[in-house]
C-alpha cells in the first residue's frame, strides 16, 4: 500500500508541475519562427513577412504586449495579421502594442475574436464533439470591431475580408487576396444568408466567389485567412497562390509530446496544426499564434509564436 501511495503522490506531483508549467511557463516563453520559401521571380530582392495572429490580447497580458512591440526589431518588409485580436474590448492597448508595427506596411483579416468576446466554454467539447463543431454567436458583436478596422486602415494597412490589395514592394509587385473567417460560418449557403443578414455589415464570413472574382495578376500572389479549412485553402490553389498564410488554430494549444496537436479546430489534418506545408503543391504557413482565451490561459508543449517568412527567388 504504500508503494501505491509513494506513486500516486510521484503522479499527482508530476501532473501538479505540469499545470503550473503550463498555465505561468510555456505561455510567457514566446518565440519567433523562421521560415524561408522559394516563391519570387529570379532576380528578386528577399522580401521578410512577419506574420502575428491570434494575440487575444487583454488588458492585464503586459508581457505580451511587451514581446510583440520588439518584433519591429526584425526589421519586416510587410507585417500579415490573421485576427483574433482581442479577447474582450483591450483596443486602445492592443493599438499601442501594434504601434511599432504600423509604421511598416500591411495586411489584416479578421477572426470571431475580434467581433466577440471570449466566453466560457467546456475546452472538452472540443474532443467529444469534434474540432469543428459549431459555436453559438450572438447577434451583433460586442467587441468594438469597426474602430479596430478603421484604426488599423488609417495607419495604412489593408483590410482582407473578401478584399485584394496591390502593393509593390523592393521592386516585387504583391497581390494579396483574403476571406473572412471561414469558421464562424460552416452552414449551407442559405444559412449563410440568413446569419450575414442578421449581423454587423462589418463582418464579412468567407465568401470565396468574390475573392475569386477580385483576383487579378501579380508577379507573386499570398491568401490570407484566420481559419485554414480546406474549402478556402482550395480557393487559394484554383486562383494560383503562392503562399497562404492562416492562424486560427492555435497549434493546438495543448499537444501531446510523440502525437502533437489532439484537434485543430477546423477540417486541417492534425499535422498541419502549426508551421510551413504543402496543401495541393501549395505552401501553407499556419501560424500556433500568440495567445489563449482568458478562460483556456494554458499552453503546453505548444509555444505563442510569431512567424518570419522570408520570401526568397525560386
Amino acid at each position: 500500500m504504500a508503494h501505491w501511495m509513494r506513486g500516486l503522490n510521484v503522479l499527482a506531483g508530476i501532473g501538479t508541475a505540469g499545470l503550473i508549467y503550463a498555465a505561468a511557463v510555456e505561455p510567457r516563453l514566446f518565440r519567433l519562427r523562421h521560415y524561408c520559401v522559394p516563391v519570387l521571380p529570379p532576380g528578386a530582392q528577399p522580401l521578410r513577412i512577419l506574420h502575428i495572429s491570434d494575440i487575444h490580447l487583454t488588458r492585464k497580458r503586459h508581457y505580451a504586449r511587451r514581446w510583440i512591440s520588439q518584433l519591429a526589431e526584425v526589421n519586416p518588409d510587410l507585417v500579415i495579421n490573421t485576427g483574433d485580436n482581442l479577447a474582450e474590448n483591450a483596443l486602445d492597448e492592443l493599438l499601442e502594442t501594434l504601434q511599432p508595427l504600423l509604421k511598416v506596411p500591411g495586411f489584416f483579416c479578421l477572426g470571431s475574436n475580434d467581433f466577440y468576446a471570449a466566453r466560457m466554454r467546456n475546452p472538452l467539447r472540443y474532443v467529444v464533439r469534434g474540432s469543428s463543431a459549431g459555436d453559438a454567436l450572438p447577434a451583433h458583436p460586442d467587441l468594438p470591431v469597426d474602430e479596430l478596422i478603421t484604426a488599423l486602415t488609417a495607419h495604412g494597412w489593408r483590410w482582407g475580408d473578401n478584399r485584394s490589395a496591390q502593393l509593390t514592394i523592393k521592386g516585387t509587385r504583391i497581390h494579396l487576396f483574403g476571406v473572412g473567417d471561414a469558421h464562424i460560418n460552416r452552414d449551407s449557403p442559405e444559412a449563410m444568408a440568413t446569419e450575414r443578414s442578421s449581423r454587423s455589415t462589418t463582418q464579412a464570413t468567407d465568401d470565396r466567389e468574390q475573392i475569386a472574382a477580385g483576383s487579378t495578376s501579380g508577379e507573386i500572389k499570398l491568401g490570407i485567412t484566420h481559419s485554414p479549412y480546406t474549402r478556402v485553402l482550395d480557393t487559394f490553389v484554383d486562383n494560383n497562390s503562392d503562399l497562404v498564410m492562416a492562424g486560427h488554430t492555435h497549434g493546438g494549444q495543448i499537444r501531446i509530446p510523440g502525437y502533437g496537436a489532439p484537434v485543430t479546430n477546423c477540417d486541417l489534418a492534425r499535422n498541419q496544426a502549426r508551421g510551413l506545408f504543402t496543401y495541393r503543391g501549395m505552401p501553407v504557413e499556419v501560424s500556433a499564434g500568440l495567445g489563449f482565451s482568458p478562460y483556456a490561459p494554458v499552453r503546453f508543449a505548444c509555444r505563442p509564436e510569431a512567424s518570419l517568412v522570408e520570401l526568397v527567388s525560386r
